[in-house]
Parts: structure tokens; sequence; C-alpha cells
């Protein structure tokens, strides 16, 4: 399509875009990678293979399509279609001996990495700026799709499970949003492991006029118990935030929810937050709950401390919690986090611990890397290389508030 015009261009993409929205109306979910690789022939594109990624973040897995190829999902690590995934950027690379143009474009739900797009176009000349826009918007829709299918199906469920996932895991993974979050003034990315094997562990956040709340939760113990024990925390602290309460009153009303229970013994530490995004003031109050890590011009500052009420369920509150605050500084950094994380075991045997989370923070903000990918390194350092283990559900969410996180997570090209 050398000899189109833009103009041309426009129209064809028009007609793309209508054609695909016809048809995956009643479309069967196993239909859509075929759709999307016949319509996309109208710009010029020859092949085109959608990949999602799957729970580990570890490798790309392709949706069986017309283009799609047989064998096994391909490594995030070292490949060009891992690049793209993990730096959210454009990648153009030559096919080779064959001829023509390979793009690799990352597909985001808003900023929630889902996967990729690779598209093939028989030129052996570089793909020019408006077809590359054009692939970029089809891979944003692609994002779009796939996730409003994936409410009626398990179809791209299945195709992103490595191994099978217990009930607890169902259960927490049905409740907590998606990973990442970003507007113009921040970014945020949580980690949640062991992603198949999940107990007590969950996190939350919602962005209301100009504010942004977020929580992580620990239950006491493991599987179906304690499961269900941080899913009514989450419930009960998401039934409170909805009202309009501050972290105080979420506490209390947290509290209030699981103690109606009476399950003895059995008890939720959680850090309830919010920052007010106009001016970067930090409010949380701590439920027996690890302190926030403060990093500022990528650096461990400090731990933001506060003195902690009781865990929730337990009504050992005699009377508001203690509520901490901080001013945050354009680029600040700070990390909520589960005891989990800490008490990891790096591969030479010795604790993740504090320092050594904080220590792992540093070197990757100072490597220019946003909020998403920091979090994944994470889960490599302490799971994927070596005799790394986790020996408890370990979760994570980071934010960045108006640095260069929410900019560094949207598509260019490479």
């Amino acid at each position: 399509m050398t000899d189109v015009t833009n103009t041309d261009l426009d129209a064809r993409v028009g007609v793309m875009f209508q054609e695909v929205l016809r048809q995956v109306h009643l479309g069967a979910p196993e239909e859509l990678a075929g759709i999307l690789a016949e319509e996309v022939r109208r710009i010029g594109v020859d092949w085109l293979t959608v990949y999602v990624v799957d729970y580990e973040q570890q490798t790309l897995v392709p949706v069986p399509g017309p283009d799609a190829p047989a064998g096994t999902p391909l490594s995030i690590r070292g490949t060009m279609a891992g690049r793209a995934f993990a730096s959210t950027n454009i990648v153009e690379v030559e096919v080779g001996s064959t001829g023509g143009r390979r793009l690799w474009v990352p597909l985001l739900d808003g900023t929630e990495r889902i996967g990729v797009l690779l598209l093939t176009v028989a030129s052996d000349e570089p793909i020019r700026d408006s077809l590359r826009a054009a692939c970029e918007r089809y891979a944003h829709f692609i994002a779009l799709l796939l996730v409003s299918k994936s409410l009626y199906t398990d179809y791209f469920e299945r195709l992103r499970r490595t191994r099978p996932m217990t009930v607890a895991s169902e259960l927490i993974w049905e409740l907590v949003p998606p990973l990442v979050l970003a507007s113009h003034d921040f970014v945020l990315s949580a980690l949640l492991e062991p992603c198949y094997d999940l107990g007590g562990d969950a996190f939350d956040y919602a962005l209301d006029e100009g504010v942004l709340h977020v929580a992580v939760f620990d239950a006491m113990g493991h599987g179906h118990s304690a499961a269900g024990m941080a899913a009514l925390a989450l419930s009960a602290y998401r039934h409170s935030r909805v009202r309009g309460d501050g972290p105080a009153a979420a506490y209390a009303a947290i509290d209030d929810a699981l103690a109606e229970h009476d399950l003895p013994s059995r008890f939720v530490t959680a850090l309830i937050a919010e920052l007010e995004l106009a001016t970067g003031q930090l409010r949380w109050v701590s439920a027996g709950h690890p302190a926030p890590l403060l990093l500022r011009d990528g650096r461990l500052v400090k731990t933001l401390d506060v003195t902690p009420s009781p865990p929730l369920a337990l009504q050992l509150a005699a009377g508001p919690p203690a509520e901490g605050t901080e001013s945050l500084e354009p680029g600040d950094m700070f990390l909520l986090y589960t005891d989990g994380l800490i008490e990891a075991r790096r591969p030479g045997g010795e604790l993740f611990t504090v320092e050594r989370l904080g220590e792992f923070i540093e070197r990757e903000a100072a490597g220019g890397r946003a909020a998403p990918e920091t979090l994944r390194q994470l889960r490599e350092a302490i799971i994927e290389r070596g005799a790394g283990a986790l020996h408890d559900d370990a979760t994570a969410v980071l934010v960045e508030w108006r640095g260069a996180g929410p900019r560094a997570i949207l598509p260019a090209t490479v």
C-alpha cells in the first residue's frame, strides 16, 4: 500500500473498524482472531496474530486464528514480542530473507498490558507513520474487544493459564481490579502472587473525583477460609468507599463487617490510603500492617510509619485509628505490600527483607522502568530465577505521582 494516500487509508481504516464491529456482535469468541485478521487486510496488512499474556506474565500465548503459528508460546524474556510487551513500545523489524516488515504492538486495555499484536506487511520499506498509527489504534481496539468478550466466555481465560488454579485463587482474581491504572497524574501497578495458589491477599483501588483510593489486605491463613475473609474485607472496603468514607471510617466499617461473622482467631491486616492528586497529600491508616515505603528521586528515603491499629475483625480498637499524612513531591513513588513479599527467599536462601525490596525498587527506578514492568521484574527476582520461593501470598501496589510513569506506559515506536 505504498501508493495509497492518507485519505484513502483513513477511508479503509473506517471500513475496517465498521466491519469488525458488525461481525463481532454475534461472533463466537473463537471466531474473533479470524475476523480481525481478515479485516486488517483492507489496509495492507498481510498477517495478524493476537497474543495474550499468561497470568505469571512470563509468556505470550497466540490466540488461535488463520495466521496464528503452531507451537509453544513466546517468552517475554529475550524476544521482540516480549520487548514490545515489557516496554509498551511498538517494535518494527525486518522479516528477513522472505522480505516484508513486522510490527509488534502492545495490547493495552487503557494502560493494562494484556498481550501484543503481530502484524506483517509485505514491504521492503519501513512502515509509514500513517499505517503504523492505524495499526496502533487497531491494537487498542482489539484489547478492548478481548476484555469485553472475556466477560462472557472462558475461551481467553483458558489460553492465559499454564496450570490449574485453586478455587481460592479464582475467588480473589474475580474480585481484584486490573493490575494497572494510570492517568495524567499517576501510574499504579499491582503484583499478586502466587497467582495460581492465592489465599488471603487482595488489593483494591478506585479513582474518584481527583482522589486515588488504594488498599491492600492480608487475611490470616491460606486457602478457602483466608480467601473468604479477604473477599469480605475487600467488599466492605468498597461499600465504605462508595459512601465517601475516608481511611479511618473505612477501617471501622471493615472491622464491624468482619466481626459480624464471628470467626474466632481469624483477622485481616490492611493498609488503607488515599492520595489527593492535585496536591500530592497522602493519608493512610494501618490495621497491623507493614508500613509503606517512600521513594524520592529514585531512592528509598523512609518508611511511612504510623501507629498501627489492631487487625480487622478483632474489635480491639479503643478509638479511631491513627492516621498518617505525607506531602508527596512530583515523581515520588510509594509502595504498599504484604509481609509475604519481604519473607520470600532469594535464590541464595536469604530473606528478601524490606531493605532488599527498597534496593530493588531503587535499581528499577534508576533504569527508567515504569511501575508495571518494575513489579513484573520484582516477581522474576523472587520467584522465577534460581531457587527463590514464596512461603506466603505476596502482594504489592506501587504508585508514582506526577512522574514520567504515565507517559512511559503509552505506545511509542522503537
